[in-house]
């Protein structure tokens, strides 16, 4: 079974754009088995903003995983926002997997975070706060490695907002790579298995890369597409 999966991050959606997003989602049912978002769902992460995110992709005839991102914690609403999302009958990952499809597809990840990538990276060194830093990422890496290793389906997918690879990131200032992702993250995918990657979070990088181990990774972020959602096949 080919399984279509529909993928989009960055949307960052307010009370003006009520309406707007939902009306571009119109028979992706047609194109698509799944359907993924990478984060940022909202511009400030309010409650408000949260409920909008909602009543867009409620009813939706296919499934939706979410994942947030660093805007969708801005206003400290990030609880109550996935659990109105959850109460649309959609999914919502915060380090931890779904099944779906009877066991066809696994998706696993969560928001994710920073620290660089492979010799340009921070380590758990010096500073509390820079140890503090590394190690949340290093955690959020570990989660990932252990729900991906508890799926026992014929896909398996992680879905993120933070990148994994600096392949994905080219076209942003190289400066703020440490803070657009994190070479942990992929290790932890590669370390499990996995047969995509989705991320979003860099609006000026680039749609395609991979990891070490292979993987494809494709950055989703709704200004590097161009387009509503993009489609790939497992």
């Amino acid at each position: 079974m080919t399984i279509r999966v529909a993928a989009v991050g960055d949307i960052h959606l307010s009370e003006h754009a009520r309406g707007n997003y939902r009306a571009r989602l119109d028979g992706i049912e047609d194109r698509a088995d799944v359907l993924l978002v990478a984060g940022d769902l909202t511009r400030h992460g309010t409650v408000e903003e949260g409920q909008v995110i909602a009543d867009e992709f409620r009813g939706l005839a296919i499934p939706v995983v979410f994942v947030l991102g660093n805007h969708d914690y801005h206003s400290d609403a990030e609880q109550e926002i996935m659990e109105m999302l959850r109460e649309t009958g959609h999914f919502v990952l915060d380090d931890s997997a779904e099944v779906l499809f009877g066991g066809k597809l696994g998706v696993a990840g969560g928001k994710g975070f920073g620290g660089g990538f492979a010799g340009k990276c921070a380590n758990e060194f010096g500073e509390q706060e820079t140890k503090a830093f590394v190690r949340h990422t290093r955690e959020i890496a570990e989660r990932w490695r252990i729900a991906l290793k508890g799926l026992d389906t014929d896909h398996r997918v992680v879905l993120s907002h933070y990148a994994p690879v600096k392949d994905t990131l080219a076209g942003e200032p190289p400066e703020i790579y440490p803070f657009l992702g994190s070479y942990l993250l992929a290790e932890a995918a590669d370390a499990a298995g996995a047969d995509l990657i989705i991320h979003g979070h860099a609006h000026a990088g680039t749609e395609k890369g991979a990891t070490p181990g292979g993987i494809r990774v494709r950055n989703v972020a709704l200004p590097v597409l161009g387009r509503s959602y993009a489609i790939y096949g497992l």
